[in-house]
């Protein structure tokens, strides 16, 4: 052997690039031949002008209302790319929420796509307003392209049709232009207003060649460039993401049709997984039986799951987010699911039962499992029209305190540890009663303190009730009898001008009617 082939990483001679190297496998000819072939004897692609969205008319009034907050400024709302999850394999695609909600477009629509709202005269924009948008993207290639049959990220050979520029300006009736033409559209004009320039806003942190081609322009384009003020066009930037997530607080007619959808599914989905239960029982991981029962509603009826699924049996159910879902589900213990079915839209469900996993709670599962379900009910007692946010989390922890002095868990009385000093209670439900709820499992995550915890409740907002209590194993504070029984019960809320409404009430929540629910299934199954 020569020194080379005794050393482990010797240098290659092989001059193919890295990132060419994926493809060897493929062994696609590249012959004139071949490629000519391909390029043949296809049919036409079929030229019928689909119908305008449902969603176009709502998702137009969103970009009218962003349009007011930002006149003369260009907007720059990216859909994102696709993410690698191994190598050459990529995650399935989903837009940014803030592009969504602005184009309508949910599914696998569309990798690397760009919405601009490019500032216009006062008024003279779409809908009276002071942009016209145009959304940016990469159409279907030609049949007689390579990229038709090589490009299996892109190419229909591979993945299948995908829509053309004029198939998405007549379903949202928005504008479309080739990605060809964004790096102009985006960096055109940049500059100081005060010179004649536009000032850009971008949705950072989407897209990260987006994002380099911005921060080049505005470079490009600074009168001290060596001095240019980075924070500054943070804050700018900032802005604009607030601004798309407070737009969500208040959900439009059609946003709430799909939040139903996604509800009545998830619903499904947890009487799939009592069907499944008995499986579970006799799997080493129970808890996996009871994921894939789900999931597969969620892919059925869906487009994903909204979020991990939480299938957490005995102690488990204990632990806040616990998504590794490896455990077995045994008999006598309870099984917390906290799921969510996402719509073909985007919106998405977000429901949580604690179950008992053979049917019937035992007398200390049961007094934990109530004690949850009355401060559920008091924090839906609170949650009227005109009250903040934050209290539905006070009206449900104090029930919470409460109970646990009943049962001398407390070391404190309920007043001392209810009070912003004590807060003892806590220790048992360390996590917030409500969030919002729609695109995003946890809506509007970038909206002002002001409009968020101490918002008012509003007609039109979505959000969650959820209460818990979690005795671990190893908490020592309590008494053994408690120890290993998590319980959380959440629900899907829509406020209306008459109070709150509560989408996921098909769902079984008081302990007498989820056995009677559970043991239904159980005898249809059977039977």
């Amino acid at each position: 052997m020569n020194d080379a082939e005794n050393t482990p990483y010797a240098e290659s001679t092989d001059s193919q690039p890295l990132q060419e190297r994926v493809n060897n496998r493929s062994q696609r000819p590249t012959s004139d031949a071949f490629k000519a072939f391909m390029a043949s004897n296809w049919a036409p692609a079929p030229q019928v002008t689909p119908a305008r969205d449902a969603v176009a008319d709502h998702a137009a009034r969103r970009r009218r209302a962003i349009s007011e907050l930002f006149k003369g400024e260009r907007l720059v709302i990216p859909a994102g790319p696709l993410k690698v999850r191994s190598n050459d394999c990529d995650y399935r695609f989903r837009p940014h929420s803030g592009f969504a909600h602005l184009t309508g477009l949910g599914l696998d629509h569309e990798p690397d796509a760009v919405l601009i709202l490019e500032p216009v005269g006062e008024g003279k924009g779409d809908d009276g307003g002071h942009h016209t948008a145009t959304l940016y993207f990469r159409p279907l290639a030609g049949r007689d392209t390579e990229q038709f049959y090589a490009d299996s990220r892109a190419g229909e050979f591979w993945i299948g049709a995908r829509p053309t520029l004029a198939e998405f300006k007549a379903r949202l009736g928005l504008p479309t232009a080739h990605i060809s033409e964004l790096e102009l559209a985006i960096t055109k004009n940049v500059g100081a207003p005060e010179i004649g320039g536009i000032s850009i806003r971008l949705v950072r942190k989407v897209d990260e060649n987006i994002d380099a081609l911005v921060d080049t322009a505005r470079y490009n384009t600074a009168k001290d460039p060596e001095n240019l003020d980075l924070g500054e066009l943070d804050a700018l930037d900032e802005k604009l993401s607030e601004a798309l997530s407070e737009l969500r607080l208040i959900k439009d007619e059609w946003e709430i049709e799909q939040m139903k959808i996604a509800v009545a599914a998830t619903v499904e989905g947890f009487a799939d997984v009592v069907r499944a239960l008995p499986r579970a029982l006799t799997h080493k991981r129970g808890e996996r039986v009871v994921e894939g029962a789900f999931f597969a509603r969620a892919r059925e009826e869906g487009n994903e799951l909204g979020y991990d699924t939480i299938a957490a049996s005995g102690n488990n159910a204990t632990v806040l987010h616990w998504t590794r879902n490896s455990g077995a589900v045994n008999a006598g213990e309870l099984l917390l699911l906290d799921a969510g079915v996402e719509a073909d839209s985007l919106y998405t469900a977000d429901v949580t039962r604690t179950l008992p996993a053979n049917g019937t709670f035992t007398e200390v599962q049961r007094k934990v499992y109530e004690a949850v379900l009355d401060a559920a009910d008091a924090g839906f007692a609170a949650a009227r029209p005109g009250v903040k946010f934050r209290d539905i989390h006070t009206a449900a922890t104090t029930v919470l305190a409460e109970r646990l002095a009943e049962w001398d868990l407390l070391p404190v009385s309920v007043e001392e540890a209810i009070s912003p000093e004590g807060q003892q209670h806590r220790r048992w439900m360390p996590h917030g009663t409500s969030h919002h709820l729609g695109l995003d499992v946890h809506d509007c995550a970038q909206a002002k303190r002001d409009l968020y915890l101490n918002g008012i409740l509003t007609e039109g907002m979505i959000f969650t009730i959820e209460p818990g209590l979690y005795f671990k194993n190893e908490d020592l504070a309590i008494p053994a009898e408690y120890r290993g029984i998590g319980v959380r019960i959440e629900d899907d809320i829509l406020m209306t001008a008459d109070g709150p409404v509560n989408l996921s009430a098909a769902l079984p929540r008081k302990a007498d009617d989820v056995e009677s629910w559970m043991a239904g299934i159980y005898q249809e199954a059977a039977g």
